[in-house]
């Protein structure tokens, strides 16, 4: 399982490599292309409540940084065809 991270900065707020900093302290990896950063689950067993307390912990992360983000989390393993 992937978690992908869009991030949108704010002019009045933090500065983008400072967001980026606390993202890595948390694990994610910065990228190019649709998505900004991603977290990588590995092989271990997700769940909604997982997820929502990655998205729990950015948002406490980022408070105060002016920035807003959305959060796809993607089972890398579902076949779908």
């Amino acid at each position: 399982m992937k978690s992908y991270l869009v991030v949108w900065f704010s002019s009045d707020g933090g500065n983008p490599s400072e967001i980026t900093r606390t993202l890595v302290s948390l694990g994610f990896k910065p990228l190019t292309g649709n998505y900004d950063y991603v977290y990588d689950w590995g092989d271990s067993s997700v769940g909604v409540d997982d997820v929502l307390s990655l998205a729990d912990k950015v948002k406490t992360s980022l408070q105060g940084m002016g920035a807003l983000f959305k959060i796809e989390t993607v089972d890398m393993n579902y076949d779908t065809y």
